[in-house]
């Protein structure tokens, strides 16, 4: 029976499984979307702004509707009202803004906590009103994924349909927007115009949300995917796809999974799944994600270490002032490269057993000798040239003293680029003597034994 329910609620042979389900996916999608231009805007605040600045409206909506008579439950009177206040939210937040030295995060607060303290007093008074005990208002703040009907369908395929016509045929003045604000006023652009767009369009897809996962969760909803996506890519359009795609997924398994679980709310859920999506990207996120940051930083320094020990071994046969034919045979004794930095004895064999693998190397026998391969001197000269062009270039250009050059050099020799390299290169041809070697020769005194 659980394998039969499962297949059903999968294939979506339900009707109000089918209709909740597809809900929350155009909601995710749409959430999304807009969540990742609050983020790179730098408001994520916006939508929990937003999503408590509703709470008023619903609540004057339905007295206003008790009062003329009616039960005050009518959905579109009920979002209208939502949509009023969360649009005099908005504005207040870029009113505060633009008219007073208040950041936007410190603008949001204060809009948030005013408005959703007079949200929690409205609805204190409206559920002592006659018809208010059984109005139903706390779905808007915990959300009723179970209740929605077709009507919220199409409603919520006309906002997202909106969001995304919207997003793709201004998908270059928000980026703008988001990325240079300054930039985009100084070209012309109507900065004030667009912000007021893009904030509507996040006010249209909070008012939507109301009834599936509530104002409280909705601006998990609306971040959650956007942080998610941030890991994986630094394309906008990338994140933006991204970030709808963990939305629209959010969705459907939170409302799945709630609907196989008795009694388990769906925008809880929602949120939970959303949630995982973001730990996952977090750790595994190929761009951003801790596991491989952790994995890179891990490489680079081995790698550094790799140069270190190939400039050790490169300057101690140097020092001997032997020819390259000669450095070609010649052996180094381990306790020698030891003394040359502060390695331990189980770092440095790290680095000769990494050299080894990548061919660097020959294999160190008994004698502890380490002896260069020919593509490891090769590897070798570059490494120490590419030091001492940096060497030279601080010298020359930042004044730096040449007590101290080896050591400041060493902190940005790895991440010299090939232009750069060129750069230094032809500075050094008016200097060169005609048939030196291709490795320059370091600035200060070398000594054997060193």
């Amino acid at each position: 029976m659980e394998i039969a329910d499962a297949l059903e609620v999968l294939f979506l042979r339900n009707y109000n499984t089918r209709l909740v389900v597809s809900c929350t996916m155009l909601l995710g999608c749409a959430c999304g979307l807009m969540g990742g231009f609050l983020l790179l805007r730098k408001r994520s605040l916006m939508g929990d702004t937003l999503s408590h600045a509703t709470l008023p409206g619903v609540c004057i909506a339905f007295m206003v509707g008790v009062m003329l008579g009616g039960q005050g439950k009518s959905l579109p009177m009920l979002m209208f009202g939502a949509t009023g206040t969360g649009v005099l939210g908005c504005a207040t937040v870029l009113f505060i803004r633009n008219r007073s030295r208040i950041k936007d995060d410190a603008a949001m607060g204060i809009v948030l906590s005013v408005f959703f303290g007079a949200g929690v007093a409205l609805l204190t008074m409206a559920t002592k009103m006659p018809a208010g005990a059984a109005a139903g208002l706390e779905s808007f703040i915990y959300g009723k994924t179970a209740s929605m009907v077709l009507s919220d369908f199409w409603l919520l395929t006309t906002v997202t349909v909106c969001v995304l016509v919207l997003s793709l045929l201004l998908f270059k003045e928000f980026r703008l927007l988001c990325f240079d604000e300054s930039y985009a006023a100084s070209q012309g652009w109507p900065v004030k115009r667009l912000d007021v767009l893009l904030l509507g369009l996040v006010t249209a897809v909070t008012v939507a949300g109301l009834q599936s996962v509530g104002l409280i969760l909705i601006i998990a909803f609306l971040i959650t995917p956007a942080a998610a996506a941030r890991f994986w890519t630094d394309r906008l359009d990338q994140m933006l796809f991204l970030s709808a795609l963990i939305g629209g997924v959010s969705g459907w398994l939170g409302a799945s999974v709630s609907a196989l679980i008795p009694n388990m709310p769906a925008g809880a859920l929602i949120v939970l799944v959303a949630a995982s999506g973001f730990l996952f990207s977090m750790l595994f996120g190929v761009e951003r994600g801790v596991c491989v940051r952790a994995y890179r930083q891990w490489n680079l320094k081995r790698s550094v270490g790799r140069q270190h020990l190939l400039r050790a071994l490169y300057e101690i046969l140097e020092a001997d002032d032997v020819s390259e034919d000669q450095i070609r045979i010649r052996s180094v004794p381990f306790r020698q490269v030891r003394g040359r930095r502060t390695w331990t004895d189980a770092q440095l064999r790290r680095y000769l057993a990494s050299s080894y693998a990548e061919g660097l190397i020959e294999q160190v026998g008994k004698e502890d000798v380490i002896v260069l391969t020919e593509v490891g001197l090769e590897a070798a000269a570059k490494v120490t040239r590419n030091h001492r062009l940096w060497e030279m270039y601080l010298i020359e250009y930042a004044d730096v003293a040449t007590s101290r050059v080896d050591r400041d050099a060493d902190a940005v020799e790895h991440v010299l680029g090939e232009d750069m390299v060129t750069l230094l290169e032809s500075k050094l041809q008016s200097t060169r003597p005609v048939g030196a070697s291709a490795v320059p020769v370091s600035p200060h005194p070398i000594h054997p034994g060193d």
